[in-house]
Protein backbone atom coordinates (compact mmCIF):
# COMPACT_ATOMS: atom_id res chain seq x y z
CA UNK A 1 0.00 0.00 0.00
CA UNK A 2 2.69 2.55 -0.93
CA UNK A 3 0.27 5.43 -1.61
CA UNK A 4 -1.34 5.20 1.83
CA UNK A 5 1.98 4.83 3.61
CA UNK A 6 3.43 7.74 1.69
CA UNK A 7 0.52 9.97 2.63
CA UNK A 8 0.88 9.08 6.31
CA UNK A 9 4.62 9.67 6.23
CA UNK A 10 3.96 13.03 4.62
CA UNK A 11 1.45 13.81 7.34
CA UNK A 12 4.08 13.02 9.96
CA UNK A 13 6.60 15.25 8.22
CA UNK A 14 4.12 18.11 8.03
CA UNK A 15 3.22 17.71 11.69
CA UNK A 16 6.90 17.97 12.64
CA UNK A 17 7.73 20.91 10.40
CA UNK A 18 8.83 23.98 12.35
CA UNK A 19 6.78 27.08 11.46
CA UNK A 20 8.48 30.38 10.71
CA UNK A 21 8.48 33.11 13.34
CA UNK A 22 5.86 35.05 11.35
CA UNK A 23 3.44 32.14 11.75
CA UNK A 24 3.52 31.96 15.54
CA UNK A 25 0.97 33.38 17.95
CA UNK A 26 0.84 33.25 21.76
CA UNK A 27 -2.18 33.22 24.07
CA UNK A 28 -2.12 33.59 27.86
CA UNK A 29 -4.16 30.88 29.59
CA UNK A 30 -4.44 30.26 33.33
CA UNK A 31 -2.00 27.36 32.97
CA UNK A 32 0.63 29.26 31.01
CA UNK A 33 1.48 30.94 27.72
CA UNK A 34 0.45 28.76 24.75
CA UNK A 35 2.28 29.42 21.48
CA UNK A 36 0.49 28.18 18.38
CA UNK A 37 0.75 28.88 14.70
CA UNK A 38 -1.15 30.00 11.63
CA UNK A 39 -2.44 26.99 9.70
CA UNK A 40 -0.29 26.27 6.65
CA UNK A 41 -3.26 26.00 4.28
CA UNK A 42 -5.72 28.50 5.77
CA UNK A 43 -4.12 31.78 6.78
CA UNK A 44 -7.29 32.93 8.55
CA UNK A 45 -7.04 30.04 11.04
CA UNK A 46 -4.77 29.75 14.06
CA UNK A 47 -4.06 26.39 15.68
CA UNK A 48 -2.72 25.42 19.09
CA UNK A 49 -1.91 21.74 18.69
CA UNK A 50 -0.34 20.67 21.99
CA UNK A 51 -2.07 22.31 24.94
CA UNK A 52 -1.72 20.38 28.23
CA UNK A 53 -4.83 19.92 30.34
CA UNK A 54 -3.47 17.16 32.62
CA UNK A 55 -0.07 16.18 33.95
CA UNK A 56 1.80 13.08 32.82
CA UNK A 57 0.06 9.78 33.55
CA UNK A 58 3.33 7.86 33.91
CA UNK A 59 4.72 6.20 37.01
CA UNK A 60 2.60 6.61 40.13
CA UNK A 61 0.00 8.48 38.05
CA UNK A 62 -0.56 5.48 35.78
CA UNK A 63 -4.03 3.95 36.24
CA UNK A 64 -4.95 6.92 38.43
CA UNK A 65 -7.55 9.68 37.93
CA UNK A 66 -6.06 12.55 35.92
CA UNK A 67 -4.47 15.50 37.67
CA UNK A 68 -5.03 19.00 36.33
CA UNK A 69 -2.05 21.00 35.13
CA UNK A 70 -1.26 23.69 37.70
CA UNK A 71 -1.80 27.40 37.25
CA UNK A 72 1.45 28.85 35.97
CA UNK A 73 3.27 31.42 33.89
CA UNK A 74 5.27 28.80 32.01
CA UNK A 75 5.59 28.88 28.24
CA UNK A 76 4.37 25.93 26.15
CA UNK A 77 5.14 25.26 22.49
CA UNK A 78 1.84 24.20 20.94
CA UNK A 79 2.98 24.46 17.31
CA UNK A 80 3.35 20.70 16.87
CA UNK A 81 0.97 17.81 17.47
CA UNK A 82 1.25 16.02 20.79
CA UNK A 83 1.91 12.27 20.83
CA UNK A 84 -1.22 10.17 21.26
CA UNK A 85 -1.97 8.19 24.40
CA UNK A 86 -0.59 4.62 24.41
CA UNK A 87 -2.34 2.36 21.90
CA UNK A 88 -1.80 -0.69 19.76
CA UNK A 89 -1.38 -0.96 15.97
CA UNK A 90 -3.26 -4.15 15.17
CA UNK A 91 -1.91 -6.67 12.67
CA UNK A 92 -5.46 -7.75 11.76
CA UNK A 93 -6.48 -6.55 8.27
CA UNK A 94 -9.49 -4.24 8.46
CA UNK A 95 -11.16 -1.77 6.18
CA UNK A 96 -9.54 1.02 8.23
CA UNK A 97 -5.93 -0.01 7.71
CA UNK A 98 -6.50 -1.34 4.19
CA UNK A 99 -8.48 1.37 2.40
CA UNK A 100 -9.55 4.30 4.64
CA UNK A 101 -6.54 5.29 6.78
CA UNK A 102 -7.77 8.88 6.98
CA UNK A 103 -9.84 7.76 9.98
CA UNK A 104 -6.81 6.45 11.90
CA UNK A 105 -4.54 8.26 14.33
CA UNK A 106 -1.04 8.83 12.97
CA UNK A 107 0.98 6.11 14.73
CA UNK A 108 4.51 6.63 13.45
CA UNK A 109 5.06 2.92 12.75
CA UNK A 110 6.50 1.56 9.53
CA UNK A 111 3.11 0.33 8.38
CA UNK A 112 -0.55 0.25 9.37
CA UNK A 113 -0.57 -3.42 10.45
CA UNK A 114 2.60 -3.32 12.52
CA UNK A 115 1.31 -5.57 15.31
CA UNK A 116 3.04 -3.52 17.98
CA UNK A 117 2.65 -0.55 20.31
CA UNK A 118 2.25 2.71 18.40
CA UNK A 119 5.48 4.71 18.16
CA UNK A 120 3.95 8.21 18.23
CA UNK A 121 2.62 7.83 21.78
CA UNK A 122 3.57 8.91 25.26
CA UNK A 123 2.09 8.73 28.73
CA UNK A 124 2.37 12.51 28.95
CA UNK A 125 -0.52 12.63 26.52
CA UNK A 126 -3.33 14.58 28.21
CA UNK A 127 -3.32 17.34 25.61
CA UNK A 128 -5.89 19.14 23.53
CA UNK A 129 -5.82 21.09 20.27
CA UNK A 130 -7.64 24.34 19.47
CA UNK A 131 -8.51 25.83 16.10
CA UNK A 132 -9.87 29.39 16.01
CA UNK A 133 -10.38 32.24 13.50
CA UNK A 134 -7.19 34.29 13.26
CA UNK A 135 -9.06 37.47 14.17
CA UNK A 136 -10.52 36.04 17.39
CA UNK A 137 -10.02 38.08 20.57
CA UNK A 138 -11.02 37.68 24.20
CA UNK A 139 -14.13 39.69 23.34
CA UNK A 140 -15.24 37.45 20.44
CA UNK A 141 -17.38 35.07 22.56
CA UNK A 142 -17.39 32.40 19.86
CA UNK A 143 -19.27 29.12 20.39
CA UNK A 144 -17.14 26.03 20.86
CA UNK A 145 -17.44 22.55 19.36
CA UNK A 146 -15.44 20.19 21.57
CA UNK A 147 -14.83 16.78 19.97
CA UNK A 148 -14.11 13.43 21.66
CA UNK A 149 -12.76 10.91 19.16
CA UNK A 150 -14.04 7.40 18.64
CA UNK A 151 -11.99 4.25 18.17
CA UNK A 152 -13.74 1.75 20.42
CA UNK A 153 -11.99 3.19 23.48
CA UNK A 154 -8.91 1.48 22.04
CA UNK A 155 -7.21 3.85 19.62
CA UNK A 156 -7.14 7.34 18.02
CA UNK A 157 -6.52 10.86 19.28
CA UNK A 158 -6.01 14.37 17.92
CA UNK A 159 -3.89 13.62 14.84
CA UNK A 160 -6.47 11.89 12.64
CA UNK A 161 -6.46 13.33 9.07
CA UNK A 162 -10.24 13.04 8.69
CA UNK A 163 -10.79 14.86 11.98
CA UNK A 164 -8.81 18.06 11.40
CA UNK A 165 -11.14 21.11 11.17
CA UNK A 166 -9.18 24.04 9.69
CA UNK A 167 -11.29 24.20 6.51
CA UNK A 168 -14.51 24.39 8.56
CA UNK A 169 -13.14 27.08 10.88
CA UNK A 170 -11.77 28.99 7.89
CA UNK A 171 -15.12 28.92 6.13
CA UNK A 172 -17.27 29.85 9.13
CA UNK A 173 -14.97 32.34 10.90
CA UNK A 174 -17.52 32.20 13.71
CA UNK A 175 -16.64 29.26 15.96
CA UNK A 176 -13.82 27.36 17.67
CA UNK A 177 -13.09 23.62 17.48
CA UNK A 178 -11.31 21.68 20.23
CA UNK A 179 -10.21 18.04 20.01
CA UNK A 180 -8.49 15.97 22.69
CA UNK A 181 -6.34 12.98 23.56
CA UNK A 182 -7.56 10.73 26.36
CA UNK A 183 -6.38 7.41 27.79
CA UNK A 184 -7.71 4.27 26.13
CA UNK A 185 -7.66 0.47 26.32
CA UNK A 186 -6.00 -0.98 29.45
CA UNK A 187 -4.39 2.37 30.23
CA UNK A 188 -7.72 4.20 30.35
CA UNK A 189 -10.10 1.44 31.43
CA UNK A 190 -7.97 -1.04 33.41
CA UNK A 191 -10.66 -2.61 35.62
CA UNK A 192 -7.98 -3.59 38.13
CA UNK A 193 -8.78 -5.03 41.54
CA UNK A 194 -6.51 -2.50 43.23
CA UNK A 195 -8.36 0.55 41.88
CA UNK A 196 -11.41 2.54 42.94
CA UNK A 197 -11.73 4.51 39.67
CA UNK A 198 -11.80 2.36 36.54
CA UNK A 199 -13.18 4.77 33.88
CA UNK A 200 -10.05 6.89 33.68
CA UNK A 201 -10.53 7.84 30.04
CA UNK A 202 -13.93 9.34 30.86
CA UNK A 203 -12.38 11.27 33.74
CA UNK A 204 -9.76 12.58 31.29
CA UNK A 205 -12.56 13.91 29.08
CA UNK A 206 -14.20 15.66 32.01
CA UNK A 207 -10.91 17.27 33.04
CA UNK A 208 -10.36 18.49 29.47
CA UNK A 209 -13.87 19.98 29.47
CA UNK A 210 -13.15 21.76 32.74
CA UNK A 211 -9.94 23.21 31.25
CA UNK A 212 -11.87 24.48 28.22
CA UNK A 213 -14.52 26.04 30.48
CA UNK A 214 -11.84 27.85 32.47
CA UNK A 215 -9.62 28.95 29.57
CA UNK A 216 -11.47 29.13 26.26
CA UNK A 217 -12.28 32.83 26.70
CA UNK A 218 -8.55 33.54 26.34
CA UNK A 219 -8.78 32.03 22.85
CA UNK A 220 -11.94 33.96 21.92
CA UNK A 221 -14.48 31.36 23.01
CA UNK A 222 -17.65 31.52 25.08
CA UNK A 223 -17.53 29.19 28.10
CA UNK A 224 -21.31 29.29 28.22
CA UNK A 225 -21.65 27.88 24.70
CA UNK A 226 -19.69 24.63 24.56
CA UNK A 227 -21.14 21.73 22.58
CA UNK A 228 -19.60 18.40 23.62
CA UNK A 229 -19.50 16.16 20.57
CA UNK A 230 -18.26 12.63 20.11
CA UNK A 231 -18.40 9.92 17.48
CA UNK A 232 -18.77 6.15 18.01
CA UNK A 233 -17.10 5.41 21.38
CA UNK A 234 -16.75 9.17 21.74
CA UNK A 235 -20.52 9.45 21.25
CA UNK A 236 -21.05 6.89 23.97
CA UNK A 237 -18.81 9.00 26.21
CA UNK A 238 -20.85 12.12 25.42
CA UNK A 239 -24.03 10.25 26.29
CA UNK A 240 -22.47 8.96 29.52
CA UNK A 241 -21.45 12.50 30.43
CA UNK A 242 -24.99 13.86 30.27
CA UNK A 243 -26.06 11.30 32.89
CA UNK A 244 -22.97 11.31 35.10
CA UNK A 245 -22.81 15.10 35.38
CA UNK A 246 -26.46 15.96 34.83
CA UNK A 247 -26.39 18.60 37.59
CA UNK A 248 -23.22 20.26 36.22
CA UNK A 249 -22.80 19.30 32.56
CA UNK A 250 -20.68 22.39 31.71
CA UNK A 251 -21.74 21.85 28.10
CA UNK A 252 -24.80 23.73 26.84
CA UNK A 253 -25.51 21.03 24.25
CA UNK A 254 -24.51 17.51 23.25
CA UNK A 255 -23.98 15.67 19.96
CA UNK A 256 -23.74 11.86 19.92
CA UNK A 257 -22.65 10.84 16.41
CA UNK A 258 -23.20 7.15 15.59
CA UNK A 259 -23.21 6.02 19.18
CA UNK A 260 -25.01 6.09 22.52
CA UNK A 261 -24.64 4.45 25.90
CA UNK A 262 -28.13 2.91 25.95
CA UNK A 263 -27.88 -0.59 24.57
CA UNK A 264 -24.08 -0.51 24.60
CA UNK A 265 -23.89 -3.19 27.31
CA UNK A 266 -20.28 -2.62 28.41
CA UNK A 267 -18.56 -5.96 29.11
CA UNK A 268 -18.18 -6.60 32.80
CA UNK A 269 -15.25 -8.46 34.34
CA UNK A 270 -16.22 -8.62 37.99
CA UNK A 271 -13.17 -10.67 38.87
CA UNK A 272 -10.74 -8.21 37.22
CA UNK A 273 -9.30 -11.20 35.38
CA UNK A 274 -8.41 -9.33 32.18
CA UNK A 275 -6.08 -6.92 33.97
CA UNK A 276 -4.51 -9.78 35.91
CA UNK A 277 -4.05 -11.78 32.69
CA UNK A 278 -1.99 -8.96 31.16
CA UNK A 279 -0.18 -8.32 34.44
CA UNK A 280 1.04 -11.93 34.52
CA UNK A 281 2.25 -11.65 30.93
CA UNK A 282 4.52 -8.73 31.85
CA UNK A 283 5.88 -10.28 35.04
CA UNK A 284 3.47 -8.85 37.61
CA UNK A 285 2.12 -12.11 39.01
CA UNK A 286 0.43 -10.91 42.20
CA UNK A 287 -3.14 -12.07 41.59
CA UNK A 288 -3.73 -12.58 45.32
CA UNK A 289 -2.43 -9.13 46.23
CA UNK A 290 -4.15 -6.37 44.27
CA UNK A 291 -1.98 -3.60 45.71
CA UNK A 292 1.28 -5.32 44.72
CA UNK A 293 -0.12 -6.15 41.29
CA UNK A 294 -1.01 -2.51 40.68
CA UNK A 295 2.30 -1.17 41.97
CA UNK A 296 4.19 -3.58 39.74
CA UNK A 297 2.12 -2.59 36.69
CA UNK A 298 2.91 1.08 37.34
CA UNK A 299 6.62 0.34 36.90
CA UNK A 300 6.53 -1.73 33.71
CA UNK A 301 7.36 0.00 30.40
CA UNK A 302 3.97 0.90 28.94
CA UNK A 303 4.99 -0.46 25.53
CA UNK A 304 5.42 -3.88 27.12
CA UNK A 305 1.89 -3.68 28.57
CA UNK A 306 0.36 -2.51 25.29
CA UNK A 307 2.14 -5.25 23.32
CA UNK A 308 1.07 -7.95 25.76
CA UNK A 309 -2.53 -6.84 25.45
CA UNK A 310 -2.62 -6.17 21.71
CA UNK A 311 -0.60 -9.10 20.45
CA UNK A 312 -2.72 -11.52 22.44
CA UNK A 313 -5.90 -9.92 21.05
CA UNK A 314 -4.47 -10.20 17.54
CA UNK A 315 -3.69 -13.88 18.08
CA UNK A 316 -7.37 -14.62 18.70
CA UNK A 317 -8.16 -13.53 15.15
CA UNK A 318 -4.96 -14.52 13.38
CA UNK A 319 -3.99 -17.74 15.18
CA UNK A 320 -6.64 -19.34 17.40
CA UNK A 321 -10.21 -18.01 17.64
CA UNK A 322 -10.88 -20.36 20.57
CA UNK A 323 -8.57 -18.43 22.90
CA UNK A 324 -10.35 -16.63 25.77
CA UNK A 325 -11.05 -13.02 24.85
CA UNK A 326 -9.85 -10.03 26.84
CA UNK A 327 -11.16 -6.49 26.53
CA UNK A 328 -10.84 -3.12 28.23
CA UNK A 329 -13.68 -0.63 28.05
CA UNK A 330 -16.10 1.28 30.27
CA UNK A 331 -17.12 -0.28 33.57
CA UNK A 332 -20.54 0.24 35.18
CA UNK A 333 -19.41 1.69 38.50
CA UNK A 334 -22.80 3.37 39.21
CA UNK A 335 -20.97 6.70 39.60
CA UNK A 336 -19.83 7.58 36.08
CA UNK A 337 -21.27 4.67 34.09
CA UNK A 338 -24.65 3.23 35.07
CA UNK A 339 -26.39 -0.07 34.48
CA UNK A 340 -29.92 1.34 34.14
CA UNK A 341 -30.34 4.46 32.04
CA UNK A 342 -34.11 4.21 31.78
CA UNK A 343 -34.20 4.70 35.55
CA UNK A 344 -32.09 7.86 35.15
CA UNK A 345 -34.83 9.34 32.95
CA UNK A 346 -37.61 8.31 35.31
CA UNK A 347 -35.86 10.09 38.18
CA UNK A 348 -34.81 13.13 36.15
CA UNK A 349 -31.09 12.48 36.49
CA UNK A 350 -30.14 13.48 32.98
CA UNK A 351 -28.93 16.78 31.58
CA UNK A 352 -31.68 19.07 30.29
CA UNK A 353 -29.47 20.38 27.46
CA UNK A 354 -30.47 19.80 23.80
CA UNK A 355 -29.01 16.73 22.11
CA UNK A 356 -28.33 15.45 18.58
CA UNK A 357 -28.34 11.71 17.91
CA UNK A 358 -27.15 10.82 14.42
CA UNK A 359 -26.48 7.67 12.43
CA UNK A 360 -25.21 6.77 8.97
CA UNK A 361 -27.07 4.62 6.49
CA UNK A 362 -24.58 1.73 6.45
CA UNK A 363 -22.81 1.74 9.82
CA UNK A 364 -21.72 -1.84 9.22
CA UNK A 365 -19.97 -0.91 5.97
CA UNK A 366 -16.77 -0.38 7.97
CA UNK A 367 -17.55 -2.37 11.13
CA UNK A 368 -18.54 -5.78 9.77
CA UNK A 369 -15.63 -8.23 9.17
CA UNK A 370 -13.42 -7.18 6.27
CA UNK A 371 -14.09 -9.54 3.33
CA UNK A 372 -11.30 -11.76 2.01
CA UNK A 373 -12.17 -10.52 -1.48
CA UNK A 374 -13.18 -6.84 -1.14
CA UNK A 375 -14.21 -6.63 -4.79
CA UNK A 376 -16.78 -9.37 -4.24
CA UNK A 377 -18.50 -7.40 -1.53
CA UNK A 378 -19.32 -7.73 2.12
CA UNK A 379 -21.77 -9.81 4.14
CA UNK A 380 -24.56 -7.23 4.02
CA UNK A 381 -26.68 -9.14 6.50
CA UNK A 382 -23.95 -8.78 9.12
CA UNK A 383 -23.46 -5.13 8.18
CA UNK A 384 -27.20 -4.44 8.49
CA UNK A 385 -27.31 -5.99 11.96
CA UNK A 386 -24.64 -3.54 13.14
CA UNK A 387 -26.42 -0.60 11.51
CA UNK A 388 -29.79 -1.53 12.99
CA UNK A 389 -28.31 -1.87 16.47
CA UNK A 390 -26.79 1.62 16.35
CA UNK A 391 -29.92 3.10 14.80
CA UNK A 392 -32.34 1.53 17.25
CA UNK A 393 -30.32 2.61 20.27
CA UNK A 394 -30.51 6.17 18.97
CA UNK A 395 -34.26 5.72 18.48
CA UNK A 396 -34.70 4.38 22.02
CA UNK A 397 -32.73 7.29 23.45
CA UNK A 398 -34.89 9.73 21.50
CA UNK A 399 -38.08 8.15 22.84
CA UNK A 400 -36.82 8.42 26.40
CA UNK A 401 -35.85 12.05 25.92
CA UNK A 402 -39.21 12.84 24.37
CA UNK A 403 -40.95 11.24 27.34
CA UNK A 404 -39.66 13.97 29.65
CA UNK A 405 -39.73 16.82 27.15
CA UNK A 406 -36.02 17.13 26.35
CA UNK A 407 -35.18 18.77 22.97
CA UNK A 408 -33.69 16.26 20.55
CA UNK A 409 -32.57 16.46 16.91
CA UNK A 410 -31.83 13.57 14.56
CA UNK A 411 -30.10 13.08 11.23
CA UNK A 412 -29.06 10.26 8.92
CA UNK A 413 -26.03 10.61 6.68
CA UNK A 414 -26.29 8.70 3.40
CA UNK A 415 -23.52 10.13 1.20
CA UNK A 416 -21.50 7.78 -0.98
CA UNK A 417 -18.61 9.49 -2.76
CA UNK A 418 -16.08 7.91 -5.10
CA UNK A 419 -13.01 9.39 -3.44
CA UNK A 420 -14.11 8.36 0.07
CA UNK A 421 -15.74 4.97 -0.57
CA UNK A 422 -13.25 2.75 -2.43
CA UNK A 423 -15.86 -0.01 -2.78
CA UNK A 424 -19.55 0.61 -3.61
CA UNK A 425 -20.70 -1.80 -0.89
CA UNK A 426 -19.27 0.47 1.79
CA UNK A 427 -21.94 3.12 1.24
CA UNK A 428 -22.32 5.67 4.03
CA UNK A 429 -20.11 3.65 6.39
CA UNK A 430 -19.50 4.19 10.10
CA UNK A 431 -17.36 7.36 10.48
CA UNK A 432 -17.89 8.59 6.93
CA UNK A 433 -19.81 11.68 8.08
CA UNK A 434 -16.82 12.78 10.17
CA UNK A 435 -14.86 14.09 7.19
CA UNK A 436 -17.95 15.97 6.02
CA UNK A 437 -18.44 17.82 9.31
CA UNK A 438 -14.74 18.54 9.77
CA UNK A 439 -14.45 19.72 6.17
CA UNK A 440 -11.78 17.08 5.51
CA UNK A 441 -13.61 15.36 2.66
CA UNK A 442 -10.48 15.64 0.49
CA UNK A 443 -8.49 13.39 2.89
CA UNK A 444 -9.56 10.26 1.03
CA UNK A 445 -7.45 8.24 -1.38
CA UNK A 446 -8.92 9.73 -4.57
CA UNK A 447 -9.73 13.16 -6.03
CA UNK A 448 -12.92 15.03 -5.18
CA UNK A 449 -14.96 14.38 -8.31
CA UNK A 450 -18.54 15.13 -7.32
CA UNK A 451 -19.75 18.71 -7.01
CA UNK A 452 -22.37 17.70 -4.45
CA UNK A 453 -19.70 16.47 -2.04
CA UNK A 454 -18.31 19.82 -0.83
CA UNK A 455 -21.83 21.26 -0.99
CA UNK A 456 -23.10 18.51 1.31
CA UNK A 457 -20.17 19.05 3.66
CA UNK A 458 -20.86 22.78 3.88
CA UNK A 459 -24.58 22.15 4.39
CA UNK A 460 -23.94 19.71 7.24
CA UNK A 461 -21.51 22.12 8.86
CA UNK A 462 -24.02 24.96 8.65
CA UNK A 463 -26.79 22.97 10.32
CA UNK A 464 -24.45 21.83 13.06
CA UNK A 465 -23.08 25.33 13.59
CA UNK A 466 -26.62 26.69 13.95
CA UNK A 467 -27.09 24.14 16.74
CA UNK A 468 -23.74 25.01 18.35
CA UNK A 469 -24.55 28.72 18.37
CA UNK A 470 -28.04 28.32 19.80
CA UNK A 471 -29.16 24.73 20.52
CA UNK A 472 -32.59 25.86 21.72
CA UNK A 473 -33.63 27.94 18.73
CA UNK A 474 -30.86 28.10 16.13
CA UNK A 475 -31.33 24.66 14.60
CA UNK A 476 -35.09 25.13 14.23
CA UNK A 477 -34.58 28.55 12.68
CA UNK A 478 -32.27 26.87 10.17
CA UNK A 479 -35.06 24.42 9.28
CA UNK A 480 -34.07 21.45 11.44
CA UNK A 481 -37.24 20.36 13.25
CA UNK A 482 -37.25 19.00 16.78
CA UNK A 483 -37.65 15.24 16.77
CA UNK A 484 -41.05 14.15 18.10
CA UNK A 485 -41.47 10.41 18.43
CA UNK A 486 -45.21 10.76 19.06
CA UNK A 487 -45.81 12.32 15.64
CA UNK A 488 -47.85 10.23 13.16
CA UNK A 489 -44.81 9.71 10.94
CA UNK A 490 -42.57 8.74 13.86
CA UNK A 491 -40.88 12.12 13.83
CA UNK A 492 -38.87 14.04 11.27
CA UNK A 493 -35.14 13.89 10.74
CA UNK A 494 -32.70 15.29 8.21
CA UNK A 495 -30.99 13.11 5.63
CA UNK A 496 -27.72 14.35 4.12
CA UNK A 497 -26.08 13.40 0.84
CA UNK A 498 -28.70 11.11 -0.72
CA UNK A 499 -30.65 11.17 -3.99
CA UNK A 500 -28.65 14.02 -5.46
CA UNK A 501 -29.53 16.37 -2.59
CA UNK A 502 -27.30 17.91 0.03
CA UNK A 503 -30.15 17.75 2.57
CA UNK A 504 -33.79 16.69 2.76
CA UNK A 505 -36.34 16.07 5.49
CA UNK A 506 -37.57 12.49 5.87
CA UNK A 507 -40.03 10.68 8.07
CA UNK A 508 -38.45 8.64 10.83
CA UNK A 509 -40.46 5.64 9.64
CA UNK A 510 -38.50 5.78 6.39
CA UNK A 511 -35.32 5.23 8.39
CA UNK A 512 -36.07 3.26 11.55
CA UNK A 513 -39.33 1.37 11.06
CA UNK A 514 -37.26 -1.80 11.42
CA UNK A 515 -36.71 -0.85 15.07
CA UNK A 516 -40.42 -1.42 15.64
CA UNK A 517 -40.71 -4.64 13.67
CA UNK A 518 -41.96 -2.98 10.49
CA UNK A 519 -40.33 -3.78 7.17
CA UNK A 520 -36.72 -4.34 6.19
CA UNK A 521 -33.84 -1.91 6.54
CA UNK A 522 -32.45 -0.15 3.46
CA UNK A 523 -28.72 0.70 3.82
CA UNK A 524 -28.59 2.49 0.46
CA UNK A 525 -31.52 4.98 0.47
Amino acid sequence: MPSILSSLCLLGALASAAPTSQQKVTVRASTGYMTGRVNANFSNVQEFLNVPYGVSTAGANRFMPPKAVPLSSDHFDATDYAPACPQYVSAVPAVWNQVIPQYLQYWGNSNLTAGESAKFTNEDCLKLAIWRPANATTASNLPVAMFWTGGGYQTNGILVPGQLPPRWVSRSQSHIVVTINYRMNIMGFPNAAGLYDQNLGLLDMRLALEWVRDNIESFGGDAGRIMVWGQSAGASAVDIHQYAYYDDPIAHSFFAQSGSTIGAGPPQDAGHSNFTFVAKKVGCDFAQDAAKELKCMQKVDYNKIINAMGQYQDSITLVNPKLPRISFSTVADQRIVFSNYTERYLTGRVSKAPMIYSTVANEGGSLAPYPKDPKAGQNQTAANAITINTLCNAAKSSVLRNSIGLPTYRYQYAGNWTNQDPFPWMGAFHSSDLVMLFGAYDSGTGPVVEALEPETSATMEDYLLAFVKDPWNGAQAKGWPLFNTSAPNGGTMLRFGANGKAVQSVDANDVQAVCYGKGAYNPFP
